[in-house]
Order: structure tokens, then C-alpha cells, then sequence
């Protein structure tokens, strides 16, 4: 089951005091990042945050689970109202995780415009 748009919005609607929040599209479910970091995914309208040493002192009692088959565990976030407990587990955890790398320019070859 693929996460719903509404979903998705109301999760990027109660991080709204993390910082910059966006979300894409990847494989028929989300990404979503926080000034620019991929922090979290959603599946089957589940929001799953990587794991963070600071995310854990956070919520301690979050569940680590995979949220997709052969992939590394992710705390599993259930109660996706508390904006309070969200905020500061996802500044948290964004603290700890590097930039992204800048995408490097796609060389030209000969004859492309």
C-alpha cells in the first residue's frame, strides 16, 4: 500500500517548527528532509526516522524497524500528533547527520548542448 498525499502533507505540517521541511517522491513512497538532509522516510502512511545516538536519547521507547524490506532499521515514529516531541526528535537527529554531498556538474560530451 502506498502512502497517501494527505499523509504525507499532515507529517510535513507538524514538523513545520523543525526547520525547512520538504518531501519527494522515491520508489512509490517519500523522502523527507529537513534544511536540505533526508531524515526520514514514509511508507504505507508510516513515518520513519533514521537513527541517531541524540534521536535516541530523545525518544528512547521508539521501536528500530526496517520500514521496507532488506533495508537498515529506522526508528518508527507512531504518534505523528505530538508536534512538541516530533520538532525536537527531528532537529535532533538532523544535528547529528552530515550535509549532503553537492552534486557533481554532468561533464558535456562532444555535440550534446
Amino acid at each position: 500500500m502506498a502512502s497517501r498525499p494527505e499523509f504525507v502533507q499532515y507529517v510535513a505540517d507538524q514538523l513545520y517548527g523543525a526547520g525547512e521541511i520538504a518531501y519527494r517522491k522515491m520508489f512509490g513512497e517519500y523522502g523527507v528532509y529537513c534544511d536540505g538532509k533526508i531524515f526520514a522516510l514514509i511508507c504505507d502512511d508510516q513515518l520513519f526516522i533514521k537513527i541517531t545516538e541524540a534521536g535516541r536519547e530523545v525518544c528512547p521507547e521508539l521501536e528500530e524497524v526496517p520500514p521496507y524490506e532488506g533495508a537498515k532499521p529506522y526508528f518508527l515514529v507512531e504518534d505523528v500528533d505530538d508536534r512538541d516531541m516530533l520538532t525536537k526528535l527531528v532537529q535532533e537527529t538532523c544535528r547529528e547527520l552530515p550535509m549532503p554531498k553537492p552534486k557533481k556538474k554532468r561533464r558535456r560530451r562532444n555535440g550534446e548542448a
